[in-house]
């Protein structure tokens, strides 16, 4: 039996969501609860990888193990024992062929700024900017450089694990708004190089301050070069919201599925 599983996430205190020999991760502490819960170790797969810091409010990830006592219970099991920092949504029993980073059509993040020093309350989710304020029009006009299918390359970083992928991704949203004081950074595409949306949360913001002019954004993504140029904001500010996935009707597997009553 295969289960598709919803978790969010204070990333502040974890050694992101890959596991670690620490056994500070996400994934370590999700694996441990399963181990208890079918008495055997119980390996799962994220649809990716989050940085040390780096929160999320929709990570998906997926596990095979034998539960004849259905999706509601299952939930209830998952959400023992964890730190208060760590949640899961929803479980969902899915098909074989379900994978949550192969399956996966796009992702949803949001990265935030906060225009003076954030309150004790906030700062471990905002990027604090202090005497720096933003040009936001400024930022949006370099974004608009962004939308479409381009290489990427210029944005992303060598990923630790020395895995490569296409450096061409889509991005279908990408745009900058203010409410007062807090300053936040949206964007929806296909996928994102590792690193990639805090880069371009880094070099926006470089934009909004007049170190970069707008259109510098379109030179640095033609030149499929990483330099220097491109600044790559803390791990603070950035949320992984949603993992999409297309419409997987299958019908030898019953509809199944539970959730909190009230997400965060």
């Amino acid at each position: 039996m295969r289960w598709k599983c919803e978790a969010a996430y204070d990333g502040t205190e974890y050694a992101g969501w890959q596991s670690q020999p620490n056994g500070n991760a996400v994934q370590d502490f999700i694996e441990r609860r399963l181990a208890v819960i079918f008495e055997r170790p119980v390996r799962i797969h994220g649809a990716g990888r989050t940085d040390s810091g780096v929160h999320a409010r929709g990570q998906v990830f997926h596990f095979d193990g034998d539960w004849p006592h259905g999706a509601a219970r299952l939930l209830v099991a998952l959400r023992v024992g964890f730190p208060r920092s760590l949640q899961i949504i929803s479980v969902e029993h899915v098909g074989a062929s379900f994978h949550a980073r192969l399956s996966a059509v796009g992702k949803r993040y949001r990265y935030a700024y906060y225009a003076g020093h954030a309150s004790p309350f906030e700062y471990r989710y905002y990027w604090s900017l202090g005497r720096r304020s933003p040009d936001v029009e400024a930022m949006n006009r370099g974004a608009a450089h962004l939308i479409g299918e381009h290489d990427f390359s210029a944005f992303g970083a060598n990923p630790r694990d020395g895995r490569r992928e296409s450096p061409v991704k889509t991005l279908r949203k990408l745009v900058v708004t203010q409410d007062g004081r807090r300053i936040f950074l949206e964007t929806e595409g296909s996928g994102y190089l590792y690193r990639m949306v805090r880069s371009l949360a880094g070099c926006l913001l470089d934009v909004g301050i007049g170190k970069l002019r707008p259109e510098q954004v379109g030179e640095i993504l033609a030149s499929r070069q990483r330099t220097s140029l491109v600044a790559t904001a803390p791990a603070d500010g950035l949320s992984l919201e949603k993992v999409f996935y297309p419409e997987m009707a299958d019908a030898s597997v019953p509809p199944d599925r539970a959730v909190i009553e009230s997400e965060p």
